[in-house]
């Protein structure tokens, strides 16, 4: 199944938002919702079939947890949506540095065009 298609169902978007918490047990998930236990764990197959969830058999009990790395083509689709920043952070790093450099130069100018006082012990 499509992790788009996996997301579409309300059901299965309260699951994974469960599941975020921590790893559950089918009966554990089905006692928040009002549906049965065997439609719990439909809904956790194709969730599963999209990549988005794991079992894990823990003696007789199976386990459910996220598989965050399931989500990569829902980050993907989300940063190609965003708008890109209108300048990027290494435009700001650049900047950053140019106005020290300045600073610098500035400074040294400053220090070299001041006129040189000897002192009266000196001269």
């Amino acid at each position: 199944m499509d992790v788009f298609a996996a997301l579409a169902d309300p059901v299965r978007r309260d699951l994974l938002r469960r599941l975020a918490a921590g790893p559950a047990r089918v009966v554990d998930l089905a006692s928040d919702h009002p549906i049965s236990r065997p439609a719990i764990s439909k809904h956790l197959r194709a969730l599963g079939t999209a990549g988005l969830v794991v079992a894990d058999d823990v003696g007789r009990e199976r386990h459910y947890r996220l598989d965050r790395a399931g989500l990569g083509p829902v980050s993907a689709l989300i940063a190609e949506l965003a708008p890109a920043p209108p300048v990027s952070e290494r435009a700001f790093d650049a900047l950053a540095l140019e106005v020290r450099r300045a600073g610098r130069d500035r400074q040294t100018t400053e220090r070299s065009q001041q006129p040189q006082h000897m002192d009266e012990e000196t001269a």
